[in-house]
């Protein structure tokens, strides 16, 4: 069914299908509709006896009701929990037999057969056991299997593990487990990645929550757990890393990470969370003239949550969550220099290039202005102007509101129907190709969905607003130019230094002197004049202005079904799945206006077949999945995986995955001037738009034209020299952008040894091809004749046109254009994870993880690996030392590694962090009380080269739940 459904969308004409919104809506709902009515027939609404049990659950050890267990009737989505007393009751629409499956964290969960049609007064003893290896995952291969058993690597996080973390909240706390990369842009957006090939903007990663995409629809990548679940609403967490597509379609490149919320039906009343803390204690970092960079003193930070859930007769429940959090962001304070190359030798850099500063990104030879004004003896000197310290730029005020609500209906005993609703909301800083101030912005989500035991039927909605978020780095750029013009500036900078040097000045002297001439009257930071500047330009669209105006959305619908209440002899699901991108950035981002609608349609389906061999010793697992971008060729992505039992408790897995990554939406159609480059997609329709590879160059070899004629005594003819313009590498074309690949093979070991010890490990071996990139290319107004053997004035007349970047409507001669890199890189890694249980319920655990580049890109481009060579944590704790305190230290370090990236390059120095949080639970307020503190040793530390710089959160947090045991 899932399959037809996707195809009958699929034939559906593009023109036709969405002429507005709401048609497109109005048809995949129906679809959805007519594919739940028709399972509604298909498995019927049950009148059969009906059977009813009713009874209490009970703690081993010690007699005490349990509450909160969660009770279903095995193979059907009915249930119940235990009320506060541990009593529960349960009604059922079939004749016995049937079996009751008893479960709750951090005890060993108990199949029961009910054999009476009313059966009262059961009684059951639960057993508090050790977890190892025993957790129940369904990411791996999309159906539940216990984790020893996971034909690939996978980590997980229970709500044991989220409600005694170390860090200091949960999505934190993520960055523990084995193989994972965390990388921070602001106090409240963490990246996810794995393998290598890291970025603050991961688009080769997927994150879904409840299975909804959490991905910003025009850019492509996960956005952390700004609009996610709670701590109070998040049941658990689960992490694969590698190469995913076989089963999860585009982008599951690098990994994929799945958060999964509470139900009403099986928790259930008022929860509560309030956290008091303090960041910012001892700033120490220093601008060039020695002030301190920061809020100058301890901030404090403020976060609550309220969860309420409530079940009716078990048919109908319903959830609410909100939650909202405050705090003084980690600042941008890396004033290093990007531009070394360009310093005088006595050290000093009249074309610095600040990381944490904008404005220095506009830059020009001293040579080429004297040049352009008639001024003869300049040097050959790149020149930049005088740029604003971050601080000054961005609101550093983060603040979120979340809202994540579900309406859930059981329609029979095998049915439920779910509505679901998340939120977000707030501000704060993100590092990408430039840094961005978020500034009230939101992402809406809607989903409906309709699920059974063995299948599901969804369809979502996501709604990206931007608010009024902007482009820090432009905003600088802007604020220097309304105040005054580039071109009278650097002439004011070349005119005073010329005077300075004829004066008898030094070199550096001269320029210090240029600069105060030309900055003269510039507008201060801190002053009416410099707000109203940033309001203005904060406050006009890209490109008068630096705000972005962003309302793109993105549909999903998908399903599956699971054979497996048909055939038993092996595994078998199938599913499918439709994406549409409707881009709405009203001309900011893509060339959207005027009534311009540009969409992305996405199709896919898969099958995976499984079957286990001799005697359960063996159990192979098979997947394909197509997959089909309108702009681009199919993609067939199989999976083949195998895990052989060599003894109880102790499995080799082997697996051969491969995964694709689409261009995103912007690397596909966007049209964005960004004042030093016009920034064209991939597609090949917009380098004819602009017909951009007519006499075009590419801009490493403009830049090394710039330079010798700089340095060439032949003034403006220098422009016409051959051996300058012999510098020059023409551009034909470049291929028209193509989805990225990568193939991966891994090997595994899991085992648990005499009921202590767990153990993991891992080897994986990537390749990748078709990397997505970046090239700049810059156009001469006219044909140069390259093979020229004397100047001419024609060639001076073009090559004249080369030597600025020009991005004015009537005449764009510098693009950055979407292609593909033609090489294969290989990469490397390995993974250890330990988990050893003590006595007493202590418990100490860690992992190591090595991650290598084999090979780099070459040709100029970046890498961007961005990953430590080596890197391990340890945690120790006990969550249960006596009946209320508990404790956990973790303690995480990594290696110095290289950091790339289109905004900064540098070296990100090694790192080692110590969290720790001590709990005590406060029985007759059923609420427990922490005190914690991550980073405990206020060591300030940068994840990320170009990132803020991070330092120590120390908190006080209580958590109330009626349902504590």
């Amino acid at each position: 069914m899932e399959i037809l459904f996707a195809k009958s969308v699929y034939t559906l004409n593009k023109s036709n299908f969405i002429k507005t919104k709401s048609t497109f809506m109005k048809k995949i709902f129906t679809k959805v509709v007519l594919a739940f009515f028709g399972l509604c027939c298909s498995f019927g609404f049950s009148l059969a006896q009906s059977t009813t049990i009713s009874g209490s659950v009970i703690d081993e050890s010690y007699n005490d009701p349990l509450a909160g267990v969660n009770i279903v009737v095995k193979g059907k989505v009915v249930g119940t929990i235990s009320d506060p007393e541990g009593n529960f009751s349960l009604s059922v629409d079939q004749a016995p037999p049937l079996t009751l499956v008893f479960s709750f964290i951090g005890f060993e969960t108990q199949e029961i057969e009910i054999t009476n049609a009313t059966t009262a007064n059961l009684q059951i003893a639960m057993a508090e056991q050790s977890l190892l290896g025993q957790e129940i995952v369904v990411s791996a291969s999309r159906v539940e299997e216990s984790i020893l058993e996971s034909p690939v690597s996978i980590e997980k996080m229970d709500i044991l593990a989220i409600q005694n973390t170390a860090s200091d909240n949960y999505y934190k706390g993520i960055a523990n487990l084995k193989g994972v990369d965390v990388t921070t842009s602001s106090i409240n957006f963490q990246i996810i990645n794995a393998r290598g090939f890291n970025s603050t903007g991961n688009t080769r990663f997927v994150q879904l929550t409840d299975g909804m995409d959490t991905q910003a629809p025009a850019l492509n990548f996960p956005i952390g757990n700004l609009n996610g679940p709670s701590e109070l609403d998040v049941e658990s967490v689960e992490f694969i890393p590698g190469a995913a597509s076989a089963l999860y379609g585009p982008n599951a490149f690098n990994g994929i990470l799945l958060v999964n919320s509470k139900s009403p039906f099986d928790y259930q009343g008022v929860s509560a969370f309030a956290k008091i803390g303090i960041n910012h204690l001892s700033d120490s970092d220093l601008d060039a003239e020695g002030q301190e960079i920061g809020p100058g003193g301890t901030e404090p930070m403020y976060d609550f949550s309220v969860r309420y859930a409530k079940a009716f007769n078990n048919k109908f429940a319903f959830k609410v969550n909100f939650s909202y959090s405050q705090a003084e962001d980690w600042y941008g304070t890396n004033l290093q220099d990007q531009s070394s190359q360009n310093a005088l030798s006595s050290g000093f850099n009249p074309g610095s290039n600040l990381v944490h500063a904008f404005g220095d990104e506009v830059s020009t030879n001293l040579a080429l202005v004297g040049l352009a004004a008639g001024i003869d003896g300049l040097p050959n000197q790149v020149v930049s102007r005088t740029p604003y310290e971050e601080r000054f730029l961005v609101d550093y005020g983060a603040e979120n509101i979340k809202v994540n609500t579900g309406l859930h209906y059981r329609l029979n005993d095998k049915m439920e129907l779910l509505y679901g609703l998340n939120y977000g909301y707030g501000t704060t800083v993100y590092s990408g190709a430039q840094r961005y101030s978020l500034a009230n912005f939101s992402i809406l989500q809607h989903k409906l969905e309709l699920k059974g035991d063995n299948f599901f039927l969804r369809a979502y909605t996501t709604r990206e607003n931007s608010g009024d978020s902007y482009i820090a780095d432009l905003a600088g750029v802007l604020i220097n130019r309304e105040w005054k013009s580039d071109t009278q500036w650097f002439g004011e900078y070349a005119a005073a230094y010329g005077a300075a040097l004829a004066g008898g000045s030094t070199d550096e002297a001269a320029h210090m002197l240029a600069r105060g001439v030309a900055d003269d009257g510039r507008l201060n930071p801190g002053t009416a004049e410099f707000d109203a500047a940033l309001d203005r330009v904060t406050g006009q669209v890209i490109p008068n202005g630096s705000l972005f105006d962003d309302e793109t959305n993105l549909y999903h619908a998908e399903g599956q079904y699971d054979f497996k209440n048909q055939i038993d002899f092996m595994g078998l699901q199938v599913g499918a799945s439709y994406r549409l991108y409707d881009l709405n950035s009203n001309g900011t981002i893509f060339p959207d206006s005027s009534g311009n609608d540009i969409t992305i349609q996405e199709i896919g389906a898969y099958a995976q077949l499984s079957k286990s061999l001799l005697e359960d010793r063996l159990k192979l697992t098979g997947s394909l999945r197509y997959d089909k971008n309108e702009n681009f060729d199919a993609q067939l992505n199989p999976r083949l995986s195998g895990v052989f039992r060599v003894a109880e408790n102790n499995n080799i897995r082997v697996s051969y995955q491969t995964g694709f990554r689409n261009p995103t939406t912007q690397g596909q159609h966007i049209d964005l001037n960004v004042l030093t480059a016009q920034l064209i997609g991939g597609l090949p329709q917009y380098a004819e738009n602009y017909n951009a590879y007519e006499n075009a160059y590419t801009v490493p070899s403009v830049n090394d034209f710039i330079a010798a004629v700089a340095a060439d005594p032949l003034g403006s003819a220098a422009l016409g020299n051959p051996a300058n313009l012999a510098l020059l590498d023409p551009v034909d074309r470049f291929n028209p952008v193509e989805p990225e690949q990568v193939q991966s093979i891994e090997i595994g070991y899991k085992a648990v040894i005499a009921n202590k010890l767990f153990v993991d490990i891992a080897y994986y071996y990537n390749e990748f091809q078709d990397f997505i990139a970046q090239r700049q290319i810059r156009k001469s107004a006219g044909e140069l004749d390259l093979s020229a053997t004397t100047i001419t004035e024609q060639n001076i007349r073009n090559a004249q046109t080369l030597l600025t970047p020009v991005v004015t409507p009537e005449r764009i001669n510098t693009f950055q254009i979407y292609t593909n890199v033609d090489q294969t890189v290989s990469a490397q890694g390995a993974a250890v994870g330990l988990e050893y249980m003590l006595n007493k319920g202590y418990k100490i655990s860690g992992n190591y993880n090595w991650n290598r580049l084999n090979d780099d890109l070459g040709n100029g481009f970046l890498s961007e690996f961005n990953t430590p060579e080596h890197k391990f944590n340890v945690s120790f704790g006990n969550r249960k030392v006596t009946d209320k305190i508990g404790f956990n230290v973790t303690y995480r370090w990594q290696d110095e590694f290289l950091w790339e990236s289109s905004f900064a390059i540098g070296d990100v120095p090694s790192v080692g962090t110590l969290d720790a949080q001590v709990s005590y639970k406060l029985s007759g307020l059923k609420s427990i009380l922490k005190l914690g503190a991550s980073n405990l040793t206020n060591e300030r530390y940068v994840l990320n080269y170009g990132g803020p710089t991070i330092g120590s959160i120390y908190y006080l947090s209580i958590t109330f739940d009626e349902f504590m045991n």
